[in-house]
């Protein structure tokens, strides 16, 4: 079994509400989770990116996985594909 070595890592999220959810989302790695508040979501996305990382670590796939993502490795730090906007977009269709 292979462990992540433990690295700080600053990801963009975004956290919104869907009725009484809250739902939190990182495309850095299209990963997502819920919550019934704002504290419990983002506890619950810390959870989710670490449970992320252990799996791909433990099945050796953590630096295809990453790249495939568009994640840059220098060294051996992985930094997250940098975060430009968030944005509202109107859109007819």
């Amino acid at each position: 079994m292979k462990k992540v070595m433990h690295f700080e890592y600053n990801l963009p999220v975004s956290i919104f509400k869907e009725n009484n959810i809250f739902i939190a989302y990182t495309p850095a790695l299209d990963l997502s989770t819920s919550g019934k508040n704002f504290d419990e979501v983002r506890k619950r996305f810390k959870e989710v990116v670490k449970i992320f990382f252990d799996e791909l670590s433990d099945k050796d796939t953590l630096d295809q996985v990453l790249q495939e993502y568009g994640w840059k490795k220098t060294k051996q730090q992985w930094s997250a594909p940098t975060f430009v906007a968030h944005d509202n977009i109107p859109v007819r269709v």
